[in-house]
């Protein structure tokens, strides 16, 4: 694959490797407090997941290159992002092509980015089945079930992968777009399966797509910046029971972690309250105007 311009990292897009190499030494594995209440998690075994053939790269090859011609990466915190086994990453969410954004940056740090995706992509033609192939988790709004994402994300933790949890949910409704009131998806996976969450922060995205435009700008070439933290400390909620209470605490304990990223690319301190929508009168799901 062509590398991204002004990519320090471009070489983690996904050439074929000579044979029998290694692209890139392993960091040592994020692992989570001894529980005995959870799984133990399998280990990946080393070497970059983008080196090593599959369903990934076709999108990867047009994706990658096609948005390192209108943005360029700076990365901070790029020792916090293990190179192996499983983990959550909880980015912030202001624009409709933050998952394209993200995605692109996990790729170029050698993982192969799974997300949380809606259940209705899943019976869309050739969508679908690059969706399923690819290891993505179908939710569905309807299903009745909070612990439905829960079973369905097994597959990712056991073959030590990478899921990206938008932990609010939605696009955030803050006005000044700062993260807003999160939802328990990623605690509830953090908690069940005893692997960490590691918050991540952007900023830049707006500049290309504005929260709920129908306009993209492309040029002149823009920068999205980075910043990953350590891994939330969730160890008191670990071996508890999952009661609304702990997963409100420890989803809260993860958007601070995601405010606190964002506030170092801003260099300002978030709200003093977060926002939350049924506070404004505002639907939980959606497109809304503000």
């Amino acid at each position: 694959m062509p590398k991204t311009p002004d990519d320090p990292d471009a070489s983690a897009s996904p050439p074929t490797p000579p044979a029998g190499t290694d692209a890139s030494a392993p960091l040592e594995e994020v692992k989570p407090a001894p529980d005995r209440s959870v799984a133990p998690v399998k280990k990946r075994r080393s070497g970059r997941e983008t080196t090593r053939p599959s369903v990934f790269w076709p999108m990867a090859g047009i994706v990658v290159p096609l948005i390192g011609t209108f943005a360029r990466f700076k990365v901070h915190g790029r020792e916090n992002l293990p190179k192996t086994g499983a983990y959550i990453i909880a980015p912030n969410h202001y624009s409709e092509i933050d998952p394209l954004v993200v995605g692109s940056m996990i790729w170029r740090r050698g993982r192969a980015p799974r997300f949380l995706a809606k259940e209705s992509l899943f019976a869309v033609p050739v969508v679908g089945w690059f969706l399923t192939k690819s290891g993505q988790v179908p939710v569905s709004r309807s299903h009745g079930g909070r612990g439905a994402p829960i079973a369905q994300a097994q597959h990712i933790v056991d073959d030590g992968s990478v899921v990206i949890v938008y932990p609010e949910g939605t696009l955030t409704r803050d006005p000044d777009l700062w993260p807003m009131r999160g939802k328990t998806g990623a605690a509830r996976l953090a908690l069940n399966y005893g692997i960490p969450v590691i918050p991540l922060a952007h900023w830049g995205t707006q500049q290309i797509m504005a929260r709920y435009s129908k306009k993209i700008s492309l040029f002149p070439r823009k920068t999205i910046t980075f910043s990953i933290g350590e891994p939330v400390d969730l160890d008191e909620f670990r071996g508890k029971p999952l009661t609304a209470s702990v997963l409100a605490e420890a989803t809260e304990r993860i958007m601070q972690g995601v405010t606190r990223e964002l506030e170092k690319l801003r260099g300002e301190k978030g709200p003093a309250e977060r926002w939350d929508p049924a506070a404004h009168a505002q639907s939980e799901t959606g497109r809304f105007e503000g």
